[in-house]
């Protein structure tokens, strides 16, 4: 072949090539027109409405789930209930005659006829609602070395109930440290029952006390180990308003032994100085104190 054949051939095939490449810049890949008038941009639009290849389908996500661990609600709730062995010493009197007081937990578990002690929290966001409830009665009868009395025995029954509500807010709320401040009141409500056998003289005697103390006071939780959990807390009340002065601190080490299970072991102290001169010059001035076992259970 001639060098002006084989150019012809190689010119004629450059032709082609440039008539396609033009062909499909025009066209697209669609072989839409173009408005030569417009934008490139807008030839990307053009091209994209007018294709008749179906868009990919759009599908939604479903929303993530929580982790483990992770709070599914701002509601919390907890239930505790506990077992605390005091010891008790203190003074106790009326109508001008006071009796020193001094009983061991041994003595007081050997009277021991029934109690329920516990404790509730509902907590919202940082906002804490503590419940401590504790009520036991105590029982004991002594034969009398008195015949004259016309009696053989004597049986008294004492209880004491304690009613402790809070409110307060989380001042600090770490994942290894929690510090809340708090305010209520407590409740306390004694009632003692003697009963001679037989009761021949009607000498048999009742009677109650009640008062309510406003209280202020704070709580620590740290967390030492990812298991172990220490909780520090105190309030002090009262001020005249229903007893001179009460006060109370305990310290609780807990071991999680499930994620929402809790084995705590520690140690109470509570203290009140009550005096009321209207109604017999009645005075109670206890301390008690004590170790105390229990468990938390988070409910949710």
């Amino acid at each position: 072949m001639s060098r002006r054949a084989s150019g012809s051939v190689a010119s004629a095939a450059f032709i082609a090539v440039a008539s396609g490449l033009f062909s499909l810049m025009i066209g697209g890949p669609c072989g839409a027109q173009v408005n030569p008038d417009k934008h490139s941009t807008d030839v990307l639009f053009s091209s994209s409405l007018d294709s008749k290849t179906p868009a990919p389908a759009i599908t939604e996500q479903p929303p993530a789930s929580p982790q483990v661990g992770e709070p599914t609600s701002d509601w919390h709730f907890a239930v505790s209930p506990y077992l605390w062995f005091p010891g008790v010493h203190g003074t106790i009197g009326a109508l001008g005659r006071d009796v020193s007081v001094h009983a061991t937990p041994g003595d007081l578990l050997s009277n021991f006829r029934f109690g329920l002690m516990g404790a509730f929290e509902a907590r919202y966001k940082r906002i804490v609602l503590p419940l401590d409830l504790m009520w036991i009665r105590l029982e004991d009868d002594k034969a009398l070395p008195f015949p004259n009395l016309m009696a053989t025995k004597a049986k008294l029954t004492g209880s004491e109930l304690l009613l402790t509500p809070k409110i307060g807010y989380r001042l600090l709320d770490e994942k290894r440290i929690k510090i809340d401040a708090l305010t209520g009141f407590r409740y306390w409500h004694f009632s003692e029952n003697l009963k001679f056998v037989p009761s021949n003289l009607n000498l048999n005697f009742s009677g109650s006390q009640n008062l309510v103390d406003p209280l202020v006071g704070g709580r620590v939780q740290l967390g030492l180990t990812p298991k172990i959990v220490a909780n520090v807390l105190g309030d002090v009340g009262g001020w005249g308003t229903g007893s001179q002065l009460e006060y109370q601190v305990a310290g609780v080490l807990g071991y999680k032994i499930k994620p929402k299970w809790t084995l705590q072991a520690g140690y109470r102290y509570l203290s009140i100085d009550y005096r009321n001169s209207n109604h017999g010059g009645t005075v109670v001035y206890l301390i008690t104190n004590g170790v105390i076992f229990g468990a938390t259970i988070d409910l949710k």
